[in-house]
């Protein structure tokens, strides 16, 4: 097993193109999936790795035909056991670079213990979460993120369910990095990406993403031209959470403990009395508000909201098998059959 970091320094510069497959693209026409695509080849592109360096895992799902369209080593998994693919390539290799693809259903239904449990770990890999809350490939089932009271092909009458977000899902798993995009934009998805591969353990990127034919326009107030600019919050540690058309609004904590949306300028406001985000601190706190956000109410996070320096899974392994190794008594298999009471039958 590997324990070494790759040598990067003579890796010949590729390009978004040298990450595309022959392989026919099948997803329909307007699908945000095509967008992520891009995104993802874009930032492979910008990352000091080989082609052959890359392992794109995927579930079940129009999200789960990403490794079809990746030039790249690639498994397209069963429902739900993506991440547990993801996690023993991970494991066994741990200078591949992992990524694993899954829908809001296939993570976080069929596949929410193994989602859970990967964040846990916190195993070195990158999991894309794309979130366009319907079963697309089965023809518009709610999910587990559906809005509650959608009507749906197995919700007729609205569905009564309170939907997870992913988010809080993956703090309360004691997730270590959380990023948010959206899908109509490739240069935030792409820099969220180079990101979560550049943290050391499990990283997520959820992406608001559009399903044209069974939720389209679910993320329309995020995503629309009119309303965007008041309903994005793109973070950046370090600076002042400030959003709007006119850059005027932004975020302070009330007494009660909730964000509160202001217009600085108004009722004695300036840009001081804007919180600044933290993407690097512990307390999780801060981060579950900001992640829970959502419109009309508030903006909706976008960016890196958590990003805490942690020790990953496959790097604790490796350390403590070099530890045991080195305790061991047992250097080769001679030693392992020779020890103990032995004979020789003639």
């Amino acid at each position: 097993m590997a324990d070494t970091l790759l040598n990067t320094s003579n890796i010949k510069k590729l390009s978004a193109k040298d990450f595309r497959s022959d392989q026919e693209n099948r997803w329909c026409p307007g699908c945000g999936d095509h967008g992520i695509l891009n995104s993802v080849q874009k930032a492979m592109a910008e990352m000091d790795y080989k082609k052959e360096d890359y392992a794109v895992i995927s579930g079940i799902g129009c999200s789960s035909r990403f490794p079809y369209y990746m030039n790249t080593y690639g498994f397209h998994t069963i429902h739900g056991r993506a991440a547990a693919i993801a996690s023993g390539v991970k494991c066994a290799n741990p200078n591949l670079e992992v990524i694993q693809v899954s829908g809001d259903g296939d993570a976080l239904a069929i596949g929410g213990n193994h989602f859970i449990h990967a964040v846990r770990r916190n195993i070195d890999m990158t999991i894309l979460l794309f979130n366009n809350e319907i079963y697309g490939l089965t023809k518009g089932q709610y999910s587990p993120t559906s809005k509650q009271g959608m009507v749906t092909k197995t919700s007729p009458f609205g569905t009564i369910e309170e939907p997870f977000k992913p988010a809080q899902l993956a703090l309360g798993a004691q997730s270590k990095f959380y990023a948010r995009s959206i899908d109509t934009s490739i240069k935030l998805t792409s820099e969220l990406v180079k990101a979560a591969s550049a943290h050391k353990g499990t990283s997520i990127v959820e992406i608001l993403q559009n399903c044209v034919i069974y939720n389209d326009g679910t993320h329309s107030m995020v995503t629309d031209k009119a309303t965007k600019g008041d309903y994005q919050l793109i973070l950046e540690h370090g600076k002042p959470m400030i959003f709007g058309i006119e850059k005027n609004k932004g975020l302070v904590l009330g007494a009660n403990g909730k964000l509160i949306v202001v217009t600085i300028g108004e009722n004695g406001i300036t840009e001081a009395d804007i919180l600044v985000h933290d993407a690097h601190t512990e307390n999780p706190h801060m981060h579950w508000l900001l992640s829970s956000m959502m419109a009309p109410e508030y903006p909706v996070a976008l960016g890196v909201i958590r990003d805490v320096d942690s020790t990953s899974y496959d790097e604790k392994m490796v350390q403590q098998i070099k530890a045991v190794r080195a305790e061991s008594s047992f250097k080769c298999m001679d030693d392992l059959l020779n020890s103990g009471d032995t004979w020789v039958v003639d």
